[in-house]
């Protein structure tokens, strides 16, 4: 597996010598790629070797080498659940989905109960557009096997490695939940949004909470599940109507503390990545992009695409996802 930015002509040199690819990049790059074994996603944000940056002009290329078979599909929301059906043995599947869609929505609620999720990784990102776009143009998926263009439902390329190999999925969050002494936020029901929140076992409007402890809404909600950190990072709060909306789904009962302070991003990114990053798979938050300032910065040996949201089976926030495909070493 390799990363590469490309421009449109040399990515459509790799699709037309039948390379397997995920493709970021532009919406005007994306629709001049020519059809093949690849997905694609808009996004004009990246980390490149180089640092962060906004590129219109390149596309952010990850090829499977070695993959032994793929298969490109598109799910409409009312079939969002059957992604499992088209795994493939010894396989990893890469997923896109556009930011603000139907389909951003269910996968976030209800993904985690989809037959089969958990069978093999499922590795992917929400897609989207420049920031001063939002409202203007439209995240999209390209289903590269037909080459159409969607803004809702999700495109799939199932990959499958040859015997030897194995995809190894995990996930690099540089926030840790508060001490103890910190509140404990719980919230009875699931979804983006909300108006109340019981803290400390007390249940009280959530706007109100936010503006009278000066909750900083650049630190993420963190639940600890049975080890695994999980954020959800606060969007937006409406003074008069006191709903407070979330990047990523709250759950009904789970306890979150908000995230420490993180002093410095880069220096947290790369502490956490260890040196480690070439030749995966990885995509980062926007969330991360900017308020960690990462234009122009370095998160260590990991590229890839800034992303309004990432998979690592479920939906995440304010996470970096990154996959590295491996020799399988483990016993017979």
């Amino acid at each position: 597996m390799r990363n590469e930015m490309l421009s449109p002509a040399e990515a459509a040199a790799r699709i037309l010598d039948g390379a397997v690819m995920v493709i970021a990049g532009d919406e005007a790059l994306l629709r001049q790629l020519p059809r093949g074994n690849w997905i694609g996603g808009t996004s004009v944000y990246f980390v490149t070797e180089g640092g962060g940056c906004v590129d219109r002009d390149r596309l952010f290329c990850t090829v499977f080498d070695t993959a032994v078979g793929a298969e490109v599909r598109h799910l409409d929301v009312e079939n969002l659940s059957r992604i499992a059906e088209g795994y493939r043995p010894n396989g990893v599947t890469f997923i896109m989905i556009p930011a603000f869609s139907l389909a951003h929505s269910e996968f976030a609620v209800a993904g985690s109960g989809f037959p089969g999720l958990f069978n093999q990784p499922l590795v992917g990102w929400v897609t989207g557009v420049h920031l001063d776009e939002i409202g203007k143009r439209s995240p999209l998926v390209i289903n590269g096997a037909t080459g159409k263009a969607e803004d809702e439902g999700a495109v799939l390329l199932h990959v499958q490695l040859p015997e030897g190999q194995r995809a190894n999925l995990d996930i690099l969050n540089i926030f840790s939940q508060g001490d103890v002494a910190q509140d404990t936020l719980v919230f009875d029901g699931d979804g983006f949004s909300t108006k109340l929140v019981t803290v400390n076992g007390v249940q009280r409007p959530f706007a109100d909470y936010i503006a009278e402890t000066g909750l900083d809404p650049r630190l993420p909600l963190v639940a600890n599940y049975a080890g695994a950190l999980i954020n959800v990072s606060i969007q937006s709060v409406d003074e008069q109507t006191g709903e407070v909306r979330f990047y990523a789904p709250v759950v009904k009962g789970v306890e979150y503390r908000q995230a420490r302070p993180v002093g410095n991003y880069v220096e947290a990114f790369a502490s956490g990545a260890g040196g480690a990053g070439e030749g995966e798979f990885s995509c980062n938050c926007i969330l991360n992009y900017l308020y960690g300032g990462l234009e122009g910065q370095s998160t260590g040996g990991y590229t890839g695409p800034v992303t309004f949201g990432e998979i690592a089976y479920i939906l995440l926030n304010q996470t970096m996802v990154h996959l590295d495909i491996e020799d399988d070493n483990r016993a017979a």
